[in-house]
């Protein structure tokens, strides 16, 4: 199913680099990264979510929305400290 997202300029760069490094697509990198992101036992550090804040001011904007989104629409359990 097509999706479109927003990937700031920077980071797009960091992902094309990349995939040519690996030999790869830039979508394929991405859908592997997703699957990794979403797979059980894979959690967001505080150091990762530092290092995408750090990318620029859109990125670690991004950052924010993405958590509260994620807490907000968790329903099983109390949403982690992040």
């Amino acid at each position: 199913m097509p999706t479109t997202v927003h990937i700031p300029p920077a980071l797009l760069k960091s992902v094309d680099r990349r995939a040519r490094a690996l030999g790869v697509v830039r979508n394929r990198l991405i859908v592997r990264a997703l699957e990794q992101a979403v797979s059980e036992g894979t959690r967001w550090t505080p150091e990762f979510l530092q290092r995408l804040r750090a990318v620029d001011r859109e990125t670690s904007e991004a950052v924010d929305e993405l958590l509260a989104a994620v807490k907000q629409r968790r329903r099983s359990k109390e949403p982690r400290a992040l």
